[in-house]
């Protein structure tokens, strides 16, 4: 068959991989670079990633293809440390004594905290779809747990949406982040960086024959008796990764509208560390940012010959005006960072950064074919409730199943 992927982040580039052994494969990429929020930077004599990520021990499917494209040996492990910014004060939140120290929870805050901790993996997340995030903690923990501890993380992750986050999406998220020791959560990295991965990829479907096309925006797709046309050219099947109702857009047809919000993430290269060691720091405190990721709190410094910053902000709907500009300029009163500590930034924004996993969620994961076109990503079922490098990577691969098994059928 000859199979059209659109979009090439992880999930296109995966199923793209796994097609092109026994099919004609052409992937289309509207940027000039692949790999979606997993694309990177080169900065000097390094690359790091446009928008921070490591991976987590139950990350099977990505190991064995880091394995497959020979990058085994690269797999790293690190201690990713977390902390709170309140009252202008950073408080590292990893040995018993620092928790212990935290002000703004009581020792019996804390203990309820390390309860649902520990039995977090425990609970059934489906029954949790409906109910709202907030609700549930300020239930089962109180009100006092929820602002300063959960509320943080959820602005975090989905600024101005947190209140219609579901339960689901949380409690999964303190299970997957389990892994934690005296000295912080055990995560890993590529050495090198991720781009490593997305090089491998494109490489493996070029070598099998695959085409990738980047700038290359999908402006059309129609359906012709059997077949499809896109962008005027002729194709058996397409897989399409990019949102459901982006995708409904461009080939007019009812697809499934999946609630998404948009990123805005600034890297910043520095003289000297910013959060007291921590990697990950929730901020607390009201700031254009809902998180300070400090990448070389993580990964060792020598690897980069500078310190590793990202300011990390989430949006609905619009990018708010001048964000950078606000990123920047209270980052560096915040921090006390003069221009001179600053050697470069960039600015990432991508509108489509991934869903927001919003009460009843469950319900409007799509089928993998829907209308004649299959369809799989962030969206996915792989993703939820939780989108990850390894939701992506095993949504890459159900889809290419799907195209399998109806070629097969076709046959038959």
């Amino acid at each position: 068959m000859k199979i059209s992927v659109i979009g090439g982040g992880l999930t296109g580039l995966v199923a793209a991989h796994t097609l092109a052994d026994e099919h004609d494969v052409e992937l289309f990429e509207k940027l000039p670079f692949s790999g979606g929020c997993l694309s990177s930077y080169q900065i000097n004599d390094y690359w790091i990633e446009r928008y921070y990520h490591h991976c987590f021990s139950d990350d099977q499917h990505l190991f064995a293809l880091i394995n497959e494209l020979g990058l085994a040996d690269r797999l790293e492990w690190h201690n990713g440390t977390t902390g709170y910014y309140s009252g202008k004060i950073i408080y590292p939140l990893n040995t018993p004594m620092q928790i212990i120290r935290y002000p703004d929870l009581s020792l019996i805050d804390k203990a309820k905290l390390a309860r649902l901790t520990l039995n977090a993996k425990k609970i059934d997340l489906l029954s949790l779809d409906d109910t709202p995030a907030e609700a549930y903690i300020k239930k089962n923990l109180g009100d006092r747990i929820y602002s300063s501890f959960f509320e943080p993380l959820l602005k975090s992750k989905f600024g101005e949406r947190r209140s219609e986050v579901s339960a689901a999406w949380l409690i999964s998220r303190i299970a997957i982040r389990s892994n934690r020791g005296a000295s912080g959560e055990s995560l890993g990295y590529i050495r090198g960086g991720f781009h490593l991965l997305i090089e491998g990829l494109e490489r493996s479907i070029q070598a099998k024959g695959g085409k990738i096309y980047l700038q290359c925006p999908v402006t059309s797709i129609t359906q012709k008796n059997h077949a499809w046309e896109v962008n005027g050219n002729s194709f058996d099947a397409v897989i399409s990764t990019i949102p459901p109702q982006e995708l409904g857009r461009l080939c007019n047809l009812p697809m499934p509208i999946i609630p998404y919000q948009g990123a805005a993430c600034m890297t910043l290269g520095l003289d000297r560390d910013v959060s007291e060691g921590v990697y990950w720091l929730n901020m607390k405190d009201a700031a254009p940012y809902g998180a300070v990721i400090a990448h070389t709190n993580f990964i060792p410094l020598h690897q980069y010959g500078e310190h590793i910053v990202y300011l990390a902000s989430y949006f609905a709907r619009e990018v708010p005006a001048h964000i950078d500009k606000m990123m920047l300029d209270d980052f560096q009163t915040r921090f006390g960072i003069s221009p001179a500590d600053i050697h470069w930034h960039r600015m990432a924004v991508d509108p489509w950064a991934g869903p927001v996993y919003t009460t009843g969620y469950r319900s409007l994961i799509p089928a993998y074919e829907k209308q004649g076109i299959f369809i799989a990503g962030m969206f996915s079922k792989e993703n939820y409730p939780e989108r990850s490098m390894e939701g992506s990577i095993r949504a890459g691969y159900a889809v290419a199943e799907c195209i399998k098994k109806r070629g097969i059928d076709d046959r038959t």
